[in-house]
């Protein structure tokens, strides 16, 4: 399986929705929402759950957050909305998560986690899975940690190979994440510093699929080429050679944007990925200057030179 990661501010429907277009057996997943929120009816976090079931499915609501009720709250209200599955957030290394004990922070209370695990199973029907890191500060009680959800109930486990104070920075490393498959009986899928195809070939192992986050930034292609790789197409995906090849599919995404969000938030939204498209070519920052200020797609259009050439 190849999945897109949960990531705050990125995996909204206009970016799952893209994504889908061009790796149709994408696993997509939402960004990561509060139990609190969900539990209290906060109408703005149920309006980041929506998602059109034609064409994002298989689709899977992550929350996060620590109180047992809430999550049997959210849980219920994921599955009344039609979601494929929800995914309990144990990873999230960002200050602000942490530090309310939340995200990463209950890889250090792994019955507490475990008890997550259960409430959530025990009041729905589709599958609850787990997404987490390698540790702490250290990948040896992975394997101990990873076995406890599975016996409190998860149905699957997906793990960045990073520990929870190396956030972002190092390098990742699978191999606690291949001891930790060689002891449970669920799917395991593999996360972090897949950049490429045969990142993904070199990386997956005995692991049942892998799941890629930044590594879109920019190249929206890289889901459909690590398909193809896994599954060994004759005709894999080639992402667009020239810059010009790719305004069309940058404009695409623009669009689905506005038509999803309304134009003005919909670019909004999009400014950080119009800044990774542009990334490495020539005048890139001078072009980056202006996209992180867009508030229309007829101003995107007049940056990349397509206003320019409607009119010659």
């Amino acid at each position: 399986m190849v999945c897109l990661a949960p990531m705050a501010g990125v995996t909204d429907a206009s970016y799952r929705q893209f994504i889908k277009r061009l790796a149709p057996e994408a696993i997509v997943y939402s960004e990561f929402l509060s139990t609190d929120a969900l539990a209290h009816g906060s109408k703005k976090t149920r309006e980041m759950m929506h998602f059109d079931p034609q064409l994002e499915r298989p689709f899977i609501v992550q929350v996060f957050g620590r109180k047992p009720e809430h999550f049997v709250e959210a849980a219920k209200v994921v599955e009344d909305m039609g979601a494929d599955g929800v995914d309990l957030n144990m990873g999230c290394p960002a200050a602000k998560v942490v530090s309310s004990s939340h995200g990463s922070a209950l890889m250090k209370d792994p019955d507490l986690a475990a008890e997550l695990v259960a409430a959530t199973v025990k009041v729905v029907r589709i599958p609850v899975s787990v997404k987490t890191r390698l540790g702490w500060d250290a990948s040896d009680d992975l394997v101990a940690f990873g076995r406890k959800l599975v016996g409190a109930g998860a149905a699957a486990l997906a793990v960045h190979g990073r520990t929870y104070t190396q956030k972002f920075t190092g390098k990742a490393d699978w191999e606690p994440i291949y001891e930790l498959k060689r002891h449970v009986n669920v799917p395991v899928i593999g996360n972090g510093d897949i950049a490429s195809a045969e990142d993904a070939r070199a990386k997956i192992g005995n692991l049942d699929g892998v799941m890629v986050g930044r590594g879109t930034f920019g190249n929206p292609w890289l889901l459909r080429q690590i398909c193809d790789a896994l599954h060994g197409s004759d005709h894999p995906c080639k992402a667009p050679e020239t810059f010009e090849e790719r305004i069309p599919f940058i404009l695409d995404h623009c669009r689905l944007a506005a038509a999803i969000k309304g134009e003005k938030w919909g670019m909004m939204e999009m400014r950080r990925h119009l800044a990774s498209y542009v990334r490495g070519i020539p005048g890139a920052a001078e072009m980056r200057a202006k996209l992180v200020r867009v508030e229309s797609v007829a101003e995107v259009e007049k940056i990349l030179g397509i206003g320019d050439q409607k009119h010659q």
